[in-house]
């Protein structure tokens, strides 16, 4: 015992762990834009206030950024007015620190160096803060936090360091958000079309919706044979095929036209998928190719297609019954490798809780929607999730579904931004065909199906940004293709 404590007695006592930083590198960068504004535009893409370890530090540098991306002069004297009453710059000294910060300036062709150097530190220090959380987390064993949940959470965590150079965003300040909107609003007004979001390739339903916007999630719902997997597949492919990278507004670089599509098959095989999208390609009937029954050109056109589509960035994990914490991790990994701008899920109901269990439907399905917001907001894409009604639209003589339809309605209705609904008004007037007997009836139900046949609907029952209402598409069953509908003014120019 004596030995013990003789041991401890003689170790010398650790002192607190000072986490990396240069102070000199940050106060030589801020006098170096507080005389020179012109640095700032160098180091923007590289460095943000959060970056400095000092606090004041970062206090003056969100104040000079506000001021030089106005165009207005960010120096000492007209920082002085906004940084008098701050506490942390008093006990520097007060505004002849910023004085000071002038003059211990760097030559403008170094300020870049520093900047990289103080975001450098910025990432060390947080992967130690995250290292230390999962070293916690493991050493406490407790029957609630699962080891494979840690590990996700600590891919989630590494992900979005790894992605924007820190792990947990906390407060922003009102400043940042409004320049984040005015910049999503400067990039719709510059593209064609003015869309703020990913064109889904169907202009009408992109005049509602402003094209899918990220951080969104969209529910697709309808009754079996509505075309739900359909229209996903078709807006899935046109935005693959319309994918072109380029130069971001920000600098960086990515999609400016369509996007990367990530396409979580829980229904059907990858095979399948691929069958139904080469279908809409090459206009060759799905159950024909399915048969192998085509003829010499319809299969010349199916692999002249297949060729096209080999370089479409569409990728197809058709793993079924996932569990939510797997789709945001793979998707995170899909980001990491290829890019994302676009995510699937065929379908909804058909994923599982992080626990697993089916004892509470209607939990569980709370879960998983709000699990696909948080990839949605986390990745900044965003998420379109298909969804079953409920058989209660059968029963009614209006089977336009409603949101009151969806299953486990609550929590999907609650956390989605957009609720659209698939509607084919052809398939249930197929099944009302009176007898041949009845001639009246029978002219009355051709002069429905003729108004109807080829006439699909998407209905808007919910949108955060913008408008509800209904959206008329054609249908194509053979492909299984939507499209725009043309209408009658339409043809008549285009006959003219």
């Amino acid at each position: 015992m004596n030995e013990v404590r003789a041991l401890r007695e003689s170790q010398p006592e650790k002192t607190p762990e000072v986490l990396p930083h240069n102070i000199e590198a940050e106060q030589q960068l801020l006098g170096a834009i507080l005389t020179n504004n012109d640095i700032f535009d160098r180091i923007a893409s590289v460095i943000r206030a959060e970056h400095f370890f000092d606090p004041v530090h970062q206090r003056i540098f969100e104040i000079a950024a506000a001021r030089i991306q106005k165009n207005a002069l960010a120096s000492p004297v007209t920082l002085k007015a906004f940084l008098e009453e701050d506490a942390g710059l008093k006990e520097l000294g007060g505004p002849a620190y910023l004085v000071r910060l002038a003059g211990a300036a760097i030559s403008a062709f170094a300020a870049r160096d520093y900047a990289q150097m103080i975001y450098d530190l910025a990432v060390r220090r947080e992967l130690i803060g995250l290292g230390r959380d999962i070293a916690a987390k493991a050493a406490r064993v407790d029957v609630a936090s699962e080891p494979k949940e840690q590990i996700v959470e600590a891919e989630q965590k590494l992900y979005r360091l790894g992605e924007q150079g820190h792990a947990e965003r906390g407060f922003q300040s009102f400043l940042k958000a409004v320049t984040d909107a005015v910049n999503v609003a400067n990039a719709a007004y510059q593209r064609d079309g003015g869309l703020a979001g990913i064109s889904t390739g169907l202009a009408d339903l992109d005049k509602k919706l402003g094209g899918l916007h990220p951080s969104d999630l969209l529910i697709l719902a309808g009754r079996p044979s509505m075309g739900k997997t359909s229209l996903a597949t078709n807006i899935a492919f046109n935005i693959a095929k319309a994918f072109r990278r380029g130069r971001l507004p920000d600098g960086t670089e990515g999609a400016v036209e369509g996007g990367v599509v990530g396409f979580f098959s829980l229904e059907m095989s990858a095979e399948q998928l691929a069958a139904r999208i080469l279908s809409e390609a090459a206009e060759v009937p799905s159950e024909q190719i399915r048969r192998g029954d085509m003829t010499e050109a319809e299969f010349r056109r199916f692999v002249e297609a297949a060729k096209a589509l080999e370089a479409c960035p569409l990728y197809i994990d058709d793993t079924p019954a996932l569990p939510i914490s797997q789709v945001a991790a793979r998707a995170r990994r899909l980001k990491r490798t290829h890019g994302l701008d676009v995510l699937m899920v065929d379908y909804l109901q058909l994923l599982k809780g992080s626990g697993g269990s089916r004892d509470n439907r209607v939990q569980e399905v709370s879960e998983i929607t709000q699990g696909l917001k948080a990839i949605a907001k986390e990745l900044n894409i965003p998420v379109v999730a298909l969804s079953q009604l409920s058989r209660s639209v059968e029963s009614r003589d209006d089977k336009r579904p409603q949101l009151s339809d969806l299953r486990e309605s609550g929590s999907i209705e609650q956390d989605a931004d957009v609720v659209m609904f698939v509607f084919r008004e052809e398939y249930y007037r197929e099944r009302e065909k009176p007898g041949d007997h009845e001639m009246e009836k029978m002219a009355q139900w051709q002069a429905i199906m003729e108004q109807v046949h080829g006439k699909a609907e998407v209905i808007i029952g919910k949108q955060r940004h913008g408008p509800i209402g209904s959206v008329e598409l054609s249908f194509e069953g053979r492909f299984t293709r939507f499209g725009n509908l043309v209408r009658p003014w339409q043809q008549g120019i285009d006959a003219y």
